[in-house]
C-alpha cells in the first residue's frame, strides 16, 4: 500500500499534521496563509529555475569541452595523416627551376632594348 511521502516523513502520523496546520493557523491567521503559500510557492519555483539553470551551464561546458577535445583529436589525426606523405615523397621527382637560363622564360616575358628592335 502507497503511503505519501509527507507522511513518510519523520515517521509523522496524521493527527500530527493537523496538530500542525491548527497551531499555523492560529499563529499566522486565515488572512496570512494565502500570503504565505504564494511566498512559499515563489520561492520553490525561483529555486527550481536557478538549479535548472546551473545544471544548463554545466552540460553547456561539459559539451563545449567535448567537442574542444574532438576538435583537438581531429587535427592530431589530420597531421599525422599528411606527415607521412611529405616524407615519402622522392627527392627525385622534385621539380627545380632555374631562373638563369634565358630559355626558360618564355619570349613576352624577356625585356627588349632600343639596340635590338630592328
Amino acid at each position: 500500500m502507497y503511503q505519501g511521502t509527507l507522511l513518510e516523513f519523520l515517521n509523522m502520523g496524521g493527527s500530527e499534521i493537523v496538530l500542525i496546520l491548527v497551531v499555523v493557523l492560529l499563529l499566522f491567521g486565515g488572512k496570512k496563509l494565502p500570503e504565505l503559500a504564494r511566498g512559499l510557492g515563489k520561492g520553490i519555483r525561483e529555486f527550481k529555475d536557478a538549479s535548472d539553470g546551473v545544471k544548463r551551464e554545466i552540460h553547456r561546458n561539459i559539451n563545449a569541452m567535448d567537442l574542444d577535445k574532438e576538435e583537438a583529436e581531429e587535427k592530431v589525426a589530420n597531421n599525422q595523416s599528411h606527415q607521412p606523405a611529405a616524407e615519402t615523397a622522392p627527392v627525385d621527382e622534385k621539380v627545380t627551376t632555374t631562373d638563369n637560363h634565358p630559355s626558360s622564360t618564355p619570349i613576352d616575358e624577356k625585356i627588349v632594348t632600343d639596340s635590338q628592335k630592328v
